[in-house]
């Protein structure tokens, strides 16, 4: 297969809110084009994007599915992704491949939640954005009143390509605004005007073109065609088109506009970071230096690991050996294969933006860069809502944490740890729903059934005054005593703290090289005088703290935001030793912490509710008594409104259901980590009794 040139090339994800269409008008892009020669539904289980199980059983996107097809001389990779909120991650990793988003709205329900999520998720991706208003087949739309709430919302940018000719079993097709022929009798707003709109749009991007036409010539078709990219990429021009992925009425002209106003791999700047931290720039140049980046990682029935590679620069050939920093003799890549949603075909080579899977290459996983520099990471967002699981039948824990090993890899918004404390097994996802939608994957796929608890919420502790104190270990039962003291100073280490202000040697005269973790932001410092603590002992000193970081002290939390100065001790010449020390520093840690105002830290997330104008009240009013604060109210077109709001997870991590009854169903939220809080004095003593009750019945 030769490789395409690069101008040549879109890269686009399908994306939006659920039900919005985004699978229908993929399946419709392969069998009108011709690249897939059956037909295809969501609704009868034959999708070619949604064929896995889970995903022919609910009938929605769980995953995002990676396609190929060809039009008007342009070679398309199509990305479906997921709608509900629940599977975000899955979108913001298909946008590091590609150049376009194309937010799918529905008609007839207008901007949803996560419509206007993955509006934002783009522009942050640095990549263009087109509108693609489906369902216009639908009854009772208002067509400009749908227009003005995306301009309204999303800005004047945001501009119709072309108009629809009736709506609902009246939809026939559109008109084109640019350049409006044919009887444009029945559209449904005056094309010519908003012509002039778009044609503004266009040429802001060129001062010269734009000078030209304010004195009476137009622009070109070449000059348009060279535009229309550079303001779709620098975001002057948002394209929104109509169509009916159903009926297929506006197909062609949606496929147009996609090669026209698509972004090509040259569009976007792309940057990584060469082996000493520089920034490089990377260019789409199949002759230059290879850079390429895990997207999306797929595990299949028959325990084939897919990765998804997008290539930036040079030129991936298969039974080749790549070089990867952190890899000193490289990566070997056998063959290199090209997916049309589960089916694959082999492929020698590829070039810059292309796509392609690579199987069973262990070293790489989502977000792994092959070549010389690193691509950014991906920012997947964090998962919150957690359960403890165990497996059903006895014996099948190994067989678990190997499904569970491959979810991870499938989905990085799906975490597992095993609890230092309890010895549980914990979970965490971005929902109830992702977390009964992988619980099915394990059933169906791994043939694991599991049982869960509680949802556990990742409380930590930490300090809110200095304390200091000391520990002696000391014991003899006969032969080779146990001897250690620490003293330590303990002091609340406020998130963001610049430590080189901080460990200072005003504070700490007899400071030496501090000791910083940044993933608890624990400091430790040692301020030992005189070897009243052996050099080779402190290590064991650090053992013990770390210990107590992990096992928490007031409640069996991770403990984090604290520094610990040790500035004395006593050793004994026989009875010394690395255990000794381990113990006296983790004892020494609980004493201290205990008299240095503890507190618990809960994580506060941050909620995007859209409910019925109606039942704003109500939400507000539930918001409050689960100790959240709201932020603002927007709105989200037609009768819907959005309320922004911060609330401990603790409050919400069975919401869906409360929600479903505030509005009938009505409701679609979004949520995602934003901070740690303190938790008030009567809830953290419920919760340390809990704790400490259930610590009892174990014992």
């Amino acid at each position: 297969m030769s490789i395409t040139p690069v101008e040549n090339i879109r890269n686009l994800v399908l994306c939006g809110h659920g039900s919005s269409g985004k699978t229908t008008l993929a399946d419709r892009m392969l069998t009108h084009t011709g690249a897939v020669t059956h037909q295809a539904s969501v609704d009868d289980g034959t999708s070619i994007c949604d064929f896995d199980e889970e995903e022919k059983s609910h009938k929605y996107s769980i995953e995002s599915s990676v396609v190929h097809f060809d039009h008007g001389g342009k070679r398309f990779h199509a990305i479906d992704a997921p709608g509900y909120p629940d599977f975000i991650g899955q979108t913001i990793g298909a946008m590091r491949g590609v150049e376009t988003a194309v937010i799918v709205v529905n008609a007839q329900s207008g901007i949803e939640v996560n419509t206007r999520r993955v509006f934002a998720e783009a522009k942050k991706a640095g990549i263009g954005r087109m509108i693609v208003l489906n369902k216009m087949d639908a009854e009772n739309i208002d067509f400009p009143k749908l227009v003005g709430s995306i301009q309204e919302l999303f800005g004047k940018a945001c501009v119709l390509f072309n108009v629809p000719i009736g709506h609902g079993h009246e939809f026939k097709g559109v008109v084109g605004t640019l350049k409006p022929q044919g009887n444009t009798a029945g559209a449904l707003m005056d094309p010519a005007k908003i012509g002039e709109a778009l044609l503004e749009s266009i040429i802001e991007v060129d001062e010269a073109v734009m000078e030209k036409y304010f004195e009476g010539t137009p622009p070109t078709e070449d000059e348009l065609a060279r535009l229309i990219p550079r303001a779709v990429s620098q975001g002057t021009l948002i394209p929104m088109v109509c169509v009916s992925g159903k009926t297929g009425a506006g197909f062609p002209e949606l496929l147009d506009a996609l090669a026209l106003c698509g972004l090509s791999p040259g569009d976007v700047a792309r940057q990584a970071t060469d082996s000493e931290g520089k920034p490089v720039e990377v260019r789409p140049d199949p002759a230059g230096p290879l850079v390429a980046q895990v997207f999306k990682t797929r595990v299949d029935p028959f325990v084939q690991k897919l990765n998804f590679l997008r290539v930036y620069s040079g030129t991936l050939k298969g039974n080749s050996t790549v070089p990867m920093i952190g890899h000193r003799k490289g990566i070997k890549i056998s063959n290199l294969l090209e997916m049309q949603a589960a089916d694959s075909s082999p492929v020698d080579e590829v070039g810059p933006g292309g796509i392609v899977a690579v199987a069973k290459v262990e070293e790489l996983h989502t977000g792994s860069t092959l070549g010389e520099v690193t691509m950014p990471p991906i920012p997947f967002p964090t998962p919150m809502v957690g359960l403890a699981v165990s497996p059903k039948s006895r014996g099948d824990e190994t067989k678990l944490s190997g499904a569970l090993t491959k979810i991870c890899e499938e989905d990085s918004t799906f975490h597992r740890d095993l609890d230092a404390q309890t010895k549980e097994m914990v979970v965490t996802g971005m929902s109830e729903l992702h977390l009964q939608i992988l619980r099915e994957r394990l059933k169906r796929r791994d043939k694991v059934e599991i049982e869960t608890r509680e949802p556990k919420i990742p409380y930590r502790e930490t300090i809110m005054a200095n304390a200091e104190g000391m520990y002696r270990h000391k014991k003899q039962t006969g032969g080779r005593g146990q001897f250690a003291e620490v003293h330590i100073r303990m002091f609340p280490l406020p998130k963001g703290t610049v430590i080189e202000e901080f460990a200072v040697k005003d504070r700490f005269p007899s400071m030496k090289e501090p000791h910083y973790d940044e993933e608890n932001n624990f400091l430790w410092i040692n301020s030992i005088v005189g070897g009243t603590i052996p050099s080779n002992f402190l290590p064991a000193v650090e053992k013990g703290f770390r210990d107590r970081l992990v096992r928490g002290v007031i409640a069996g939390y991770k403990v984090q935001n604290i520094c610990i100065e040790v500035h004395f001790g006593k050793h004994h010449e026989v009875d010394s030793s690395e255990q000794a020390f381990k113990t006296a520093g983790s004892m020494a840690f609980r004493n201290v912490f205990q008299t240095a105002k503890p507190a618990l830290l809960e994580p506060i997330v941050r909620m995007e509710i859209t409910v019925p104008m109606g039942n704003v009240g109500d939400i507000n009013s539930d918001m409050s008594g689960r100790r959240g604060r709201v932020l603002s109210m927007d709105s989200a077109g037609g009768d819907l409104q959005t309320v922004t709001a911060e609330v401990p997870l603790a409050e919400v991590t069975t919401y869906a259901r409360s929600l479903s009854s505030i509005t009938g169903g009505r409701g679609s939220y979004s949520l995602e980590f934003s901070h740690y809080d303190i938790v008030p004095g009567n809830v953290m003593q419920e919760i340390i009794s809990k704790a400490q009750m259930k610590e009892e019945e174990e014992e």
